[in-house]
């Protein structure tokens, strides 16, 4: 036990409690999670996705590993656009895993339709202890996830260590927009909107609003791009989405 405490949200609890914490939401979020981030994004985050994929650049044969990959909406981007680069160049197909620390996130993502021939596998795993090898994928993504992990450093670090020399880490997370009149109305909006649609849509307001004071607790862009740099990466950066409602970050292994 250890009296060193950690946000969750805007509260404070002991180290060791924010990751069953955190499990609690998302077990009680999971079968609507999407629709939660339609809530919280106003459905943008889709196009976000899109938009990393673009960013990433998925090739034939290579391995994603999607942590917090929840229902696999990433995964299977990666998939499908590294598939549309194989019809025309040939190669091996692309291959994914995705890995949530959450059993129920993983369940509510099966869709065998969704899933049809691709390759695509989910494992139960801590972003912090990642249950891969040494130098195991070409790439690592985590989208609206890195927030919720304990041991920030500690992920980045695990990422690092899972990734190729040469792979590739890119972060989508909800940020904080630079520009003060927008944070002024995304504040608003988030405080006042989203946890009283988390009651109506999915019946827990709470959840919600642990979820947006999450994001108000998670670091700006550049102090977070100073963590990807301490964490071992070359070339890190970001690009903000949406005016900073969102950020994109990235590095690379050498």
């Amino acid at each position: 036990m250890t009296d060193k405490t950690i946000d969750f949200g805007f509260e404070d609890v002991p180290v060791e409690e924010k990751a069953s914490r955190v499990r609690g939401v998302f077990d009680a979020v999971a079968s609507k999670y999407d629709l939660m981030n339609d809530a919280m994004s106003m459905g943008v985050h889709r196009v976000w996705k899109d938009l990393t994929i673009t960013k990433l650049n998925p090739q034939p044969g290579e391995l994603l590993i999607d942590v917090a990959g929840g229902t696999g909406d990433l995964a299977r981007r990666f998939i499908k656009r590294a598939d549309d680069v194989r019809l025309r160049r040939g190669g091996a197909p692309a291959r994914a895993i995705i890995c949530d620390i959450n059993a129920e996130m993983l369940l509510a993502g099966i869709d065998p339709k969704k899933d049809a021939d691709m390759d695509l596998m989910r494992v139960c795993g801590n972003a912090q202890y990642l249950p891969f090898p040494d130098n195991y994928a070409d790439a690592i993504t985590i989208s609206f996830g890195i927030r919720n992990v304990t041991d920030r450093d500690m992920a980045l670090r695990d990422f690092l260590r899972v990734l190729k020399p040469g792979g590739r880490l890119f972060v989508l997370e909800f940020s904080t927009p630079p520009e003060k009149a927008l944070r002024k109305i995304y504040d608003t909006y988030s405080f006042n909107v989203i946890p009283k649609l988390g009651g109506l849509l999915a019946n827990d307001e709470a959840s919600y609003q642990y979820l947006v004071e999450s994001i108000r607790k998670f670091p700006r862009q550049e102090a977070f791009k100073d963590m990807i740099v301490e964490a071992g990466f070359n070339r890190a950066g970001y690009h903000d989405f949406t005016g900073g409602i969102a950020a994109l970050h990235w590095g690379w292994k050498a």
